[in-house]
């Protein structure tokens, strides 16, 4: 290593280090625990501006695109990795609308989550027990279109529209065990009871909250076996910690987003 190489900033001095000063790869690296292949992966990426090279043709990063690094690794908690590189290019690209748009689609979906919290905390409040169902009666008794009967009954094509799923989301889900329906012995049709509806409700807000359908399995039967939805609340805490939480992210990614766009822009 060169005299010149041996007077970069340690790692404890890189968030202070003057404007213009020179960095490597790895003084950048270290920060995060990242390889100093990361580093020159994410500015091929557009993560990164460019960088400047010495006269030897190695990688000159300054305080700047130590930001914009300290940016992206705040931003992928709270967005997800694809959304915080499409965010540091479009900024680099300068293309800020761009990236205010891509923040806000952020925001929007945390919010369009919580609201399916939400709707599924008011779902539970509102289900009939699986023990206090109606009993299924013959498919004679829904209407002649195929839609709910007056027992709460209903076929596959009417429960899909209902949920904005398709049709072979239900019966993928059936083959997972999510829902049960019966078959009626003359036609062959599903038939979905006002439990089975429950249950297909459930999975649809569950699967929105980002649970696995393995994971949604055994909730509806614990559901189903308790003769009610009780054993969901600890999901749905798990889920509201894990909304916060992505929230909070959100908030520190935002502010080293910011703290990047100021120190680019000189302010």
């Amino acid at each position: 290593m060169s005299s010149a190489e041996s007077s970069h900033p340690t790692l404890n001095q890189v968030r202070y280090v003057m404007p213009g000063a020179r960095l490597r790869p790895v003084d950048l690296a270290r920060e995060h625990g990242l390889s100093t292949q990361a580093v020159r992966n994410y500015e091929q990426d557009g993560i990164l501006p460019p960088a400047g090279r010495t006269a030897s043709g190695y990688r000159a990063y300054t305080g700047l695109h130590a930001q914009a690094l300290r940016a992206f690794v705040a931003l992928v908690p709270g967005f997800g990795h694809q959304a915080a590189t499409a965010i540091m290019r479009a900024l680099n690209e300068g293309a800020s609308d761009e990236a205010l748009r891509l923040i806000d689609e952020g925001h929007a979906q945390l919010l369009d989550d919580r609201r399916t919290l939400q709707a599924v905390e008011q779902a539970l409040r509102t289900l009939v027990p699986a023990s206090h169902a109606p009993e299924p009666r013959h498919p004679e008794d829904a209407t002649a279109a195929g839609e709910t009967g007056e027992r709460g009954e209903t076929f596959i094509g009417p429960l899909a529209r209902r949920l904005g799923l398709r049709p072979a989301t239900l019966r993928k889900w059936e083959r997972a065990g999510l829902v049960r329906p019966r078959r009626d012995p003359r036609t062959g049709y599903r038939v979905y009871t006002a439990a089975d509806v429950r249950d297909a409700r459930l999975a649809h807000q569950l699967r929105r909250g980002g649970y696995l359908l393995e994971q949604i399995a055994p909730l509806l039967a614990q559901v189903r076996a308790a003769g009610g939805p009780e054993p969901l609340e600890s999901a749905l805490r798990d889920w509201r910690t894990r909304l916060s939480a992505r929230g909070r992210a959100m908030l520190r990614g935002a502010a080293e987003l910011d703290a990047y766009v100021s120190r680019r822009d000189g302010g």
